[in-house]
């Protein structure tokens, strides 16, 4: 059975629209702030400075299915499953739930890269140490 990170993301003001609920793109903002706090608890990061350059992970791929508002101050539980990990790609599947009710889900897939000043990013292959810290999250029986 995989691990599962689990978290909270209060809903600012600043997030929601006229009607007074999130705005959809603001669910866009979540994830990734998810996906950071779920890398830091592993001592990761999306941007690890390296010997020659830099690891960076851009992103691929971004999707989210909406399923109910969320507004103003409330507080919504967030978990974060890896669904895929290749041998240059993760892909991360992210659920918003405000009292067990599914609010929105979504993935982000990114592809790991070096970073160096002046270059575009080269895809590399997932450093093990880093993938290691990252099988127990992995979710084979999750759909992306």
């Amino acid at each position: 059975m995989s691990q599962t990170f689990q978290t909270t993301r209060r809903v600012e003001f600043r997030d929601t629209d006229a009607a007074g609920i999130v705005h959809f793109s603001a669910f866009l903002f979540y994830m990734e702030q998810v996906e950071h706090e779920f890398l830091r608890s592993l001592s990761l990061s999306v941007h690890h400075p390296l010997d020659e350059y830099s690891m960076s992970w851009p992103r691929v791929s971004v999707h989210c299915d909406y399923k109910g508002p969320a507004k103003f101050e409330e507080v919504l539980d967030a978990s974060l499953a890896v669904t895929r990990l290749g041998s240059r790609s993760v892909t991360y599947r992210t659920r918003f739930h405000r009292d067990s009710v599914l609010l929105a889900e979504g993935s982000i897939t990114a592809v790991c890269c070096q970073v160096q000043p002046g270059l575009p990013p080269k895809s590399m292959d997932i450093p093990e140490w880093f993938k290691e810290k990252l099988l127990p999250f992995v979710d084979s029986s999750a759909s992306t």
